[in-house]
């Protein structure tokens, strides 16, 4: 139990980045999801699930909940896979 009073300020603001990192980590999931989603399906959409997801893979990378060259391999890999589609 934190005892001074820098160290339950320290307690509120951890707790408060721990809930903001969560919520970009889930949005992050969610878009890379749905786009492959979209892929399996062949979707006409894949384009703008695209755009979202290189969006939260940016913020994820920017607050630091990813590393810049992890969200870059995935935004490759998912180009990559949704060029594949639009091919066909």
């Amino acid at each position: 139990m934190a005892i001074t009073k820098s160290a339950k300020r320290a307690i509120r603001v951890s707790t408060k980045k721990a809930f903001v990192n969560s919520k970009v980590e889930r949005t992050m999931k969610d878009a890379v999801k749905t786009l492959r989603k979209s892929v399996l399906a062949t979707a006409k959409t894949a384009g703008e699930d695209l755009r979202l997801a290189f969006k939260a893979l940016d913020k994820a990378a920017k607050g630091g909940i990813i590393k810049k060259g992890t969200a870059d391999r995935k935004k490759s890999r998912l180009a990559k896979a949704v060029a594949k589609v639009s091919k066909k």
